[in-house]
């Protein structure tokens, strides 16, 4: 487990990279919005019912993902430098873009 200080400054930019992507991603068709909320990322759908959550848990050293009824945990990976879900390998702006492509059913959404 990486420590605490390399655990914040990692995540910090891995969700400002992410957040940077979200906010170009944005559609102006107002299919989903992007919010911060003091470091809890909030992706909120036009109909309001559903939204992804996005926050760091500093206490585990992992980045959470609430999204689609399930709980997505991701661990820094030392190989790759970058936060990563063990079960699929995907990276965290990997991973948002396949949910965001899937909860939409639109395979044209890219996070740059």
């Amino acid at each position: 487990m990486i420590d605490e200080a390399t655990f914040r400054r990692e995540s910090d930019l891995a969700l400002e990279s992410l957040k940077q992507s979200l906010i170009s991603a944005e559609d102006d068709d107002g299919t989903f919005e992007f919010e911060d909320n003091n470091g809890v990322m909030n992706i909120i759908f036009e109909n309001g019912s559903s939204k992804f959550v996005i926050t760091p848990n500093t206490p585990i050293r992992q980045v959470w993902i609430s999204a689609q009824a399930t709980s997505y945990k991701l661990d820094w990976n030392e190989a790759t430098q970058a936060f990563a879900l063990a079960k699929t390998g995907e990276d965290l702006k990997t991973l948002v873009q396949r949910l965001l492509r899937e909860h939409l059913d639109d395979p044209t959404i890219t996070l740059p």
